[in-house]
């Protein structure tokens, strides 16, 4: 795909049929390992791959009671969830961590759209997970380290086709 297609291709994608081979991983794992990082300490991020079914779903509930709705999958049923992490000695100014872990998730993001695969980034899931030890600890995140964001990846039924993006649904100011 050329590039501007992909970016208004990529969609937040809710549903999985549960695949996703190791050969896309390994791509979107890629993309994720080209992207900027602040100041270039590439050292100080840390991504972790979950692809066992049971911690996903402890995940899963996790997140479900964080939002008061026990019914509720806010991992979608998505066949792998990317943890970014890093230490955030400041959080009052820890800007610069959460814009490298979601630089790295949009990347990947792209990536598993030119492929053809879905994919959501996740915020929800990951402050009921800083807020569960017990699944913390079952991540072996390196010492000092803070789950930032994630991402969902995985084979989908959904259609994934090019839109137009309205010029102005963000607000600009030309100075």
């Amino acid at each position: 795909m050329e590039t501007l297609k992909t970016i208004n291709t990529r969609k937040s994608t809710r549903s999985y049929t549960g695949a996703l081979s190791d050969a896309a991983l390994q791509t979107v794992l890629q993309a994720g390992q080209a992207s900027p990082i602040g100041m270039g300490k590439f050292d100080t991020m840390h991504m972790t791959v979950i692809r066992d079914k049971d911690l996903l779903h402890e995940i899963d509930r996790a997140a479900a009671g964080f939002f008061g709705d026990p019914s509720r999958t806010p991992l979608y049923g998505a066949p792998c969830l990317i943890l970014f992490s890093t230490p955030i000695p400041d959080p009052a100014n820890g800007n610069v961590s959460y814009s490298n872990a979601a630089i790295m998730t949009e990347n990947m993001s792209l990536a598993a759209t030119d492929l053809g695969l879905g994919s959501c980034l996740i915020w929800g899931a990951v402050a009921a997970l800083n807020q569960t030890p017990e699944l913390i600890a079952k991540l072996n995140l390196p010492e000092g380290h803070t789950v930032c964001c994630g991402i969902v990846l995985g084979e989908t039924t959904d259609e994934l086709t090019e839109r137009e993006i309205p010029a102005n649904r963000i607000s600009v100011s030309y100075l």
